[in-house]
């Protein structure tokens, strides 16, 4: 056992910054791959903070909407550094991705249509499917303890799959029927049961509740979160694509619960039938794109948003992608320094309520549904040429062509699955050879 102390004192600034940029060029494979990374780098080999402080503040971000990892990150230079410290932190560990995908997406829009890109992307959209069945295994295993858990998945995947209700409806009511649960004594939170002991630390000024510095917190917050939204609404008016974008990606960013996978069915269907940025396939091809890049996964909206902009703007192509990644990176990002930096310091009184606790694991059990229903989504659009829907009741229910199966796809897809569920192989290795796959078969 390491027996090294861990540091009375904060690292430099420039120590905590040289830090977070290399676990941001570092965060690949997903968020607990990046938690990993950062409980490495910061618990393990920095001694920055001890075991029961990074679970306490991974406890915390657990609770917001938003990407938990870089949350995390956030609320680790918070505690170091302070605002400047959180800042920086979360900065650097989304924008590096932001910039790869962002020309990702540039590369895509121009040569998306050359013979052998479009096998690359046909390789890689179909080893995405199993990179979600994956995600939804995992989820399974650690959501649904019980069969409260399990029927809540099955009602959420219902909803949203086959009522078409909306997302932050049916995460809405998951949590307020855990928090019912909970008063009724069906559900109690495991997690409180087994956290860890208090521990006195001696902690920044900062890091204490003041309620002078919440409310200035929440204004500036919601003031650079609010502002240009308003700005854009008046200035270009509520049809413009950036208008657009900037009100669904805030929405999203208060009801992205669950992390990436949770809300991407959701985002691929309004994206593509509500607004019309994107072609129904594409969304795969974000994701694909996304999960060979550092950073939060989540940044597959930024692919939305350069697609959106370059497509609907009246600018030029790249200028209005480049100006759509923007806002999209801006209204999806923003709300989670607010979180972080207005809710941290009360992140004792947030862990201590129960109930909270139960409602988080009902919108956990919840999620699995909501991802299940994006598997399904994205392999009905991989594997068959032609979808469509039908009408029946209240339900609205799709309806397969057969003739128009893709044999070359499901074959990618479930070599993919086997490599990557059975045999545990790297994920990024999977989609490299997935991709030459496509390739060499539109070679051939």
């Amino acid at each position: 056992m390491d027996t090294t102390p861990f540091r009375a004192a904060p690292p430099s600034f420039g120590e905590a910054t040289r830090t977070f940029a290399k676990i941001g060029l570092l965060s690949f494979g997903g968020p607990a791959g990046q938690i990993a990374l950062m409980h490495k780098i910061l618990v393990d080999e920095k001694r920055w903070l001890d075991e029961p402080r990074f679970l306490h503040a991974l406890n915390y971000c657990m609770l917001l909407p938003g990407p938990e990892a870089m949350q995390l990150a956030t609320y680790s230079g918070w505690l170091m550094h302070g605002v400047r410290g959180g800042l920086v932190a979360g900065l650097l560990f989304v924008l590096p991705g932001a910039l790869v995908i962002t020309a990702l997406s540039a590369i895509y829009l121009s040569v998306g249509h050359v013979t052998l890109v479009q096998g690359l992307l046909f390789g890689l959209k179909a080893a995405v499917l199993a990179v979600v069945l994956e995600a939804l295994i995992k989820v399974s295993k650690r959501a649904l303890k019980n069969g409260s858990m399990v029927i809540l998945a099955i009602a959420a995947f219902v909803a949203i799959a086959f009522l078409k209700l909306p997302f932050p409806l049916i995460i809405a009511v998951a949590a307020m029927s855990g928090a019912l649960m909970h008063l009724f004594g069906a559900s109690r939170s495991k997690a409180l049961a087994e956290a860890e002991p208090e521990i006195a630390y001696d902690m920044p000024e900062w890091t204490k509740p003041s309620v002078a510095r919440f409310f200035t917190t929440l204004a500036v917050w919601l003031a650079i979160w609010f502002v240009p939204l308003i700005a854009l609404w008046q200035l270009l008016g509520p049809g413009h694509v950036f208008t657009a974008e900037a009100t669904f990606f805030s929405k999203m960013a208060a009801v992205t619960f669950g992390g990436a996978y949770a809300v991407l069915a959701y985002v691929a269907q309004q994206a593509v039938e509500v607004h019309g940025w994107l072609k129904p396939d594409e969304m795969l091809t974000g994701l694909g794109l996304a999960e060979t890049t550092p950073g939060p996964l989540i940044l597959v909206l930024v692919f939305v948003g350069f697609l959106g902009g370059a497509r609907l703007s009246s600018l030029a192509p790249l200028t209005g992608g480049v100006a759509g990644a923007a806002v999209t990176l801006w209204f999806t990002f923003v709300p989670c320094f607010l979180w972080i930096f207005v809710g941290a310091p009360y992140v004792e009184t947030v862990r201590n309520v129960s109930w909270l606790a139960s409602a988080l694991s009902a919108v956990t059990a919840a999620v699995v549904g909501i991802i299940a229903n994006l598997a399904v989504w994205f392999a009905l659009h991989v594997l068959f040429g032609n979808v469509g829907e039908v009408n029946w009741g209240p339900f609205v229910l799709p309806v397969l062509d057969f003739g128009s199966f893709d044999w070359l796809a499901a074959t990618i897809a479930i070599a993919a699955g086997v490599a990557l569920i059975r045999f545990h192989a790297n994920m990024i290795a999977v989609l490299a050879v997935s991709a030459l796959a496509g390739m060499a078969w539109q070679l051939s």
